[in-house]
């Protein structure tokens, strides 16, 4: 532990973030620009400021903070919230978080936090915009279905959902046209090898990239595998507890949901995928354990692909360097 590292705990709510530093000093200030630099004037070069990522309210400070060259570290809320659990603490309020936060900063070994680009951020609003309509788009067929489902649906109101709907598939294709310019203007030679890989089609492309900030944010397939909530949790403990092995689901379900909808091809098409799907199934084993197995894979090859920057072929797997 470097001694001269001073720790600042950060709980941050829409208005307000409270503060403890490691001598055990509280503060707290507005969630805005002008508190900003109020709370920069505490810190120094030797300062490490821990948060938690919380929704969308962490970033203006922790861009802020980067900006101005000062250590930040954006933890998992669950990792923080296994820590506080572990502790055994009985108090729940910002001021008691903040602290926590500070003692989790100064035990464990914290990965220093990166922001995204200008670009990056921007792709990132665009996919969670489509997948809020998406959702929306489900709802309104959902709706038109139910009112034709009555024998005597009225006229206007089922009009009106199917302008509402037509207008939504509009806009998600002005913002899917968009999205795929910016990618492909800095990652076009990525998108065109992912796309290689039999199974992966563009959308699920963009997505790996977007998402992974061009594979740059991991070091390993596993680390992706795990963003993606893909890999197995296994409770088996003495005689008397033999959990069903599952997956974790702890991580981005939307990529996930695409790969398990890409696996169906992959495990027909890819030579790979569709090896590992037959010994699994061969076993006697699920055919959604197989697919789970198959995204897997999948993932395991965009990255390996994306690394190399060599296209897929399965017949040259010495062409692809290993990366797990």
């Amino acid at each position: 532990m470097d001694k001269d590292k001073k720790t600042f705990g950060i709980d941050i709510s829409k208005d307000t973030f409270d503060v403890m530093d490691s001598l055990g000093n509280y503060y707290q200030f507005s969630n805005n620009l002008k508190s900003f630099s109020k709370f920069l004037k505490l810190l120094d070069t030797n300062s490490h400021c821990v948060m938690e990522a919380t929704g969308y309210y962490h970033y203006q400070l922790a861009y802020f903070l980067v900006d101005n060259n000062i250590m930040v570290s954006v933890e998992n809320p669950l990792s923080i919230k296994r820590f506080i659990q572990m502790k055994l603490s009985r108090v729940k309020t910002d001021k008691s978080d903040a602290k926590m936060i500070c003692l989790y900063g100064q035990e464990r070994a914290l990965k220093l936090w990166v922001g995204y680009s200008k670009n990056q951020m921007q792709c990132l609003q665009m996919i969670r915009l489509l997948d809020t309509y998406t959702k929306q788009g489900a709802a309104i067929k959902n709706k038109i279905q139910a009112e034709e489902v009555l024998g005597n649906p009225c006229k206007m109101v089922v009009s009106s959902l199917k302008r509402s709907l037509k207008n939504l598939q509009k806009e998600s294709l002005s913002i899917e046209t968009v999205l795929l310019e910016m990618v492909k203007s800095e990652h076009q030679e990525i998108l065109t090898k992912l796309e290689s890989i039999p199974g992966v089609g563009r959308k699920t492309a963009m997505m790996l990239i977007v998402l992974t900030d061009g594979f740059n944010r991991f070091e390993s397939s596993s680390q992706l595998c795990s963003f993606c909530g893909l890999t197995p949790v296994i409770r088996q403990s003495g005689s008397s507890v033999k959990g069903r092995t599952r997956i974790s689901k702890i991580g981005n379900a939307k990529l996930r949901n695409l790969l398990f909808m890409c696996s169906f091809t992959a495990c027909k098409c890819n030579k790979g995928c569709q090896a590992i799907y037959e010994r699994i199934t061969n076993k006697g084993k699920s055919k959604k354990l197989a697919l789970i197995a198959v995204c897997n894979k999948l993932v395991k090859q965009a990255f390996a692909i994306a690394k190399s920057g060599v296209e897929y072929n399965e017949n040259y797997r010495s062409a692809l360097p290993k990366m797990m």
